[in-house]
């Protein structure tokens, strides 16, 4: 796995294609690995943010970084996910930072179990529930290529209709 220069990493917006492939496996882990997901934790801090997917810097690779805080300390990246113990569900706002400006209601299980590995191949698994479930399960959509406004309701559609095209005619115009 070739990772790009770290230098030139940023967040990629929608309509973006990277956004909508469904990322690879990770095999190979390590320093190398570690400095991308350090790189990302730094990104998504600036934007800000509370989690960010390999796929939202242009990398398609089954990679997240969450931190519900902001402390340091609660920064977590999580290599390989796989969700699974979902119980109960509610509606709540949320937005990504690849679709700025955009907030769609989504109903996500209000608790989950995380199953990954760190950036040097440890595995490790994490019970969470609130805002941590709602993030785990948001990057991991974008694993699969998945974005909120695919399932957003035919009101958040219209909400949102404006932004949705400026972000298209951006990147139609090389400005991301």
């Amino acid at each position: 796995m070739k990772l790009p220069p770290l230098g030139n990493l940023r967040i990629v917006n929608y309509p973006d294609p990277v956004l909508k492939k469904q990322a690879v496996v990770v095999s190979e882990f390590g320093d190398e690995l570690q400095a991308f997901a350090d790189r990302m934790i730094e990104l998504m801090r600036e934007a800000p943010g509370v989690g960010l997917a390999a796929p939202q810097v242009g990398v398609s690779i089954r990679l997240f970084v969450y931190n519900p805080t902001g402390e340091d300390v609660d920064s977590v990246v999580c290599v390989n996910p796989k969700l699974s113990g979902f119980e109960d569900a509610e509606d709540a706002e949320e937005g990504c930072l690849s679709l700025p400006d955009v907030t769609v209601t989504m109903r996500r299980s209000v608790r989950a179990e995380l199953t990954a590995c760190d950036a040097y191949g440890k595995g490790f698994t994490l019970s969470g529930e609130g805002l941590i479930a709602r993030i785990w399960q948001h990057e991991n959509d974008h694993l699969f290529g998945r974005l909120i406004i695919d399932r957003m309701s035919e009101v958040d559609e219209i909400g949102n209709r404006r932004i949705l095209k400026q972000l298209q005619q951006d990147y139609a115009n090389g400005k991301r």
